[in-house]
């Protein structure tokens, strides 16, 4: 079994194995699961580092029995880390369970595992609710791919982003395609479908400061947590004002239910990236493959990373040195937390691993 969970907690001493530190960035340059390499980079921008990122290889039920594969997360959380955590901790252990009870991987068990940690965390608002008000405005943007049995699947609740680089058979070139749907209204077709769902609140999506907003307060339309935004009965004391809506609702505002696609796998299918949306950011689908694609691949979501600093720093005018030198907190002015997993695919593996799943 290969595990890869990243947490501040996570950096010890042993940095060969747990990642290496330097400054507000983290990375393990290099690893194996069981289709090939991955490379694994975050960088702090917030005063308090809210993402998460996992990545598990080995039995994907609990009973050990079933198939094997590797599963990959990435949760951007906002609102402190208390729901990122949670589904770092949860996510995986959900979905292994209800693999192990579907006995095989669906979309019907990803959804279950989502709604699953979703609900898992909605009881630990609920049992803190009195003595930790605040835990009902923590969420997290959710992405997860599964590779199994030839096949790739890949959920997202919120804005983060998997693109997979594909080698053209016709020109040898490498093109990005994205296989993850985004769930931000600023987005012209997610703005659409969230009126579509709520048609009789005329403030469902208000623009506030330049940028489009769910009820005026938040970008995503989808996420774990946000219970403040999903169950009336945090919307009350002793939630701080700033987070309460000035009117009560009757149907959730944000939905925890992630968007899945399901991909069989081709040898053209070279890599995927799984990002948050502070890669996204600085950098374009096509303009992130064409650097995994030209780059040795020992480093690469470090590379990545400081590519998307480098975009950073030149739209302040100011260089990549001065920008590192901003310590967090400030540093969100110029630009988000940032986690990249990049996963290189040996179909060799994939096509092997088949035979015995």
């Amino acid at each position: 079994m290969v595990r890869f969970c990243w947490r501040p907690a996570a950096v010890g001493d042993d940095g060969d194995v747990n990642g290496r530190v330097e400054g507000l960035l983290w990375y393990k340059d290099l690893g194996n699961h069981l289709y090939g390499d991955f490379s694994m980079a975050v960088i702090q921008a917030n005063s308090s580092l809210e993402d998460r990122s996992q990545l598990e290889s080995g039995p994907l039920t609990s009973d050990y029995l079933g198939p094997q594969g590797t599963f990959v997360g990435v949760y951007d959380g906002h609102g402190g880390t208390a729901a990122s955590q949670f589904v770092s901790d949860n996510l995986f252990c959900n979905f292994k369970d209800l693999a192990g009870e579907h006995q095989g991987i669906s979309e019907n068990v990803i959804q279950s595992a989502f709604s699953a940690t979703e609900e898992g965390f909605l009881s630990v608002v609920r049992k803190q609710w009195l003595s930790k008000p605040q835990i009902a405005s923590a969420g997290t943007c959710c992405l997860a791919g599964i590779i199994c049995n030839g096949m790739l699947y890949v959920a997202n609740a919120g804005d983060s982003r998997a693109v997979l680089g594909r080698v053209e058979r016709a020109t040898r070139e490498t093109t990005a395609i994205q296989l993850s749907a985004e769930h931000n209204v600023n987005i012209q077709t997610e703005r659409d479908d969230v009126r579509t769902k709520h048609p009789h609140d005329p403030q469902i999506v208000v623009m506030k400061h330049n940028v489009w907003r769910v009820k005026g307060i938040i970008q995503v339309s989808r996420s774990i947590g946000d219970a403040y935004l999903k169950k009336d009965e945090f919307n009350r004391e002793p939630l701080p004002n700033k987070f309460r809506l000035p009117e009560p609702f009757f149907k959730p505002i944000l939905s925890y239910e992630p968007a899945i696609s399901v991909h069989k796998l081709r040898p053209e299918d070279q890599f995927i990236i799984f990002a948050s949306d502070g890669l996204w950011e600085q950098l374009s689908n096509q303009e992130v493959v064409n650097i995994v694609s030209n780059s040795p691949r020992n480093g690469i979501a470090r590379r990545l990373v400081k590519a998307a600093l480098r975009v950073a720093a030149r739209k302040r005018e100011m260089r990549v040195s001065d920008l590192q030198k901003i310590e967090q907190g400030v540093r969100r002015h110029f630009h988000d937390d940032i986690t990249v997993i990049v996963v290189f695919l040996n179909h060799k593996l994939i096509d092997n691993s088949s035979l015995f799943n």
